[in-house]
C-alpha cells in the first residue's frame, strides 16, 4: 500500500507549551497515527532525560482504580507520576466492581472535584468508557477487556529501541488475540508497521478492532494479516510475542483453552523459525510452560523485562500529554518512527 502523509494536531509541541494532545486515552485509537508517533519520541526523552521532567506534573494527583490484580500497572504508573513530581492514590476494587455501589457518573462527577487524572484496570471496557463519557478529567486505560493501550505503546517504544524503523520490522503475535493483540494491532496500523497474528479458529480479532486497524492501515502502509497458523506467522519474524492463553475472568475456559492453544506455544522449535536476530516478548504475568517455556523466556532474546520497565516511561509521557505537563525542551523527531 502507498504511504500517505497523516494530517493531525498531535505533533510534539514548542517549548513552554503544555502537552495535551487529547482529552483521554481509552484505545490507541484515541492517539492516531501521528500521536503514536509522538508519544514514542516522548517516552525515549523521558527515558533519557528524567531529570528535566522531575516537576512537570507538580501538584497533580492521579487515582487508580483497579478491579483486577496488578504488579506492573499500578506500581509503574505510581512510580511514573511521582518521578514527574505527582502524587498517586490507590483505589482497590479487586472486591467489588466500580459501578456496584454507586453509579459510575456520580463517582466521575466526585473525582473530577478532587484530582487530575483516573486510571482505570477493569474487566468491561464500557467501564472505562462511561468513566470518559462523564469525567471532565482525563481518563486513562491501564486494561479492559478490548485493550491495553499502555503496554502496546511500551512494546513498540521496545521494538524501536532495538530495531530503530519500525517500518522495517515485523511483529508476529502468537495466541489468543485479547485486549494486548488488539492495542498491538491499532498501534502497529498507526506506525506503518507489519504484524502478523496467529490463533486458532474461533479465536479471531475483535471485528470492529481488525477493521479499524485495516482503514488506519490503508492510510499508513502498514501490514495486518491474521492467520491460524503460528508456524508461518513466526517464520521470518523480528519479533515474536505471546500472552496467556486464559485472561482474568476466563478461568472457567482454562482447560479448554490450555487443550486448544497447545500448538501456538512459544517453545525452542517454533522460535527457530523467527529471524535470526528476533526477540521475544510478553506483557507479564506469564505462565510458564503453557504458553512460552522457561528456555525462550529466559533467553538472552527475551525482552520482556525491557517491555516492562518501558512501561514506566511510556506511561510517563502518557500522563504528561493528558495531564498537560510542561517542558522546557524537546527532542528532535526520531527518524525511527
Amino acid at each position: 500500500m502507498k504511504t500517505q502523509t497523516i494530517k493531525s494536531s498531535a505533533v510534539m509541541p514548542v517549548p513552554g507549551q503544555k502537552l495535551q494532545w487529547c482529552k483521554d486515552l481509552i484505545s490507541i485509537g484515541d492517539l492516531g497515527p501521528e500521536g503514536v508517533k509522538g508519544m514514542l519520541d516522548l517516552t525515549m526523552l523521558v527515558k533519557t532525560r528524567p531529570a528535566d521532567f522531575r516537576r512537570s506534573l507538580a501538584g497533580k494527583q492521579i487515582v487508580l482504580f483497579f478491579e483486577k490484580p496488578s504488579l506492573r500497572t499500578r506500581i509503574t504508573f505510581e512510580a511514573g507520576m511521582n518521578g514527574l513530581g505527582g502524587t498517586s492514590m490507590f483505589f482497590d476494587q479487586t472486591s467489588t466492581r466500580l459501578g456496584a455501589r454507586e453509579k459510575l457518573s456520580d463517582i466521575a462527577h466526585n473525582l473530577e472535584r478532587w484530582v487530575d487524572g483516573i486510571v482505570l484496570r477493569t474487566f468491561e471496557h464500557t467501564t472505562v468508557t462511561e468513566m470518559a463519557q462523564h469525567a471532565a478529567i482525563p481518563v486513562i486505560n491501564g486494561l479492559s477487556s478490548l485493550e491495553h493501550p499502555c503496554q502496546a505503546l511500551a512494546d513498540y517504544f521496545t521494538l524501536m529501541e532495538k530495531f530503530g524503523d519500525l517500518k522495517k520490522i515485523r511483529l508476529a503475535y502468537v495466541g489468543d488475540a485479547n485486549n494486548v493483540a488488539h492495542s498491538l494491532m491499532l498501534t502497529a496500523a498507526c506506525l506503518g508497521s507489519k504484524i502478523t497474528v496467529a490463533v486458532p479458529k474461533g479465536y479471531n480479532p475483535d471485528a470492529n478492532i481488525l477493521n479499524t486497524a485495516l482503514e488506519i492501515a490503508a492510510e499508513t502502509g502498514a501490514s495486518i494479516e491474521i492467520t491460524h497458523d503460528a508456524r508461518a506467522a513466526v517464520k521470518g519474524a523480528d519479533a515474536v510475542y505471546t500472552d496467556v492463553w486464559t485472561s482474568m475472568g476466563q478461568e472457567i475456559e482454562a482447560a479448554q483453552r490450555k487443550k486448544t492453544f497447545a500448538p501456538y506455544q512459544v517453545n525452542e522449535e517454533l522460535f527457530a523459525q523467527a529471524a535470526p536476530h528476533a526477540v521475544f516478548m510478553h506483557c507479564l504475568p506469564a505462565h510458564r510452560g503453557d504458553e512460552v517455556t522457561d528456555e525462550v523466556m529466559d533467553s538472552p532474546r527475551s525482552v520482556v523485562f525491557d517491555q516492562a520497565e518501558n512501561r514506566m516511561h511510556a506511561q510517563k509521557a502518557v500522563m504528561l500529554i493528558l495531564l498537560g505537563g510542561e517542558i522546557k525542551r524537546l527532542p528532535q523527531r526520531s527518524a525511527h518512527v
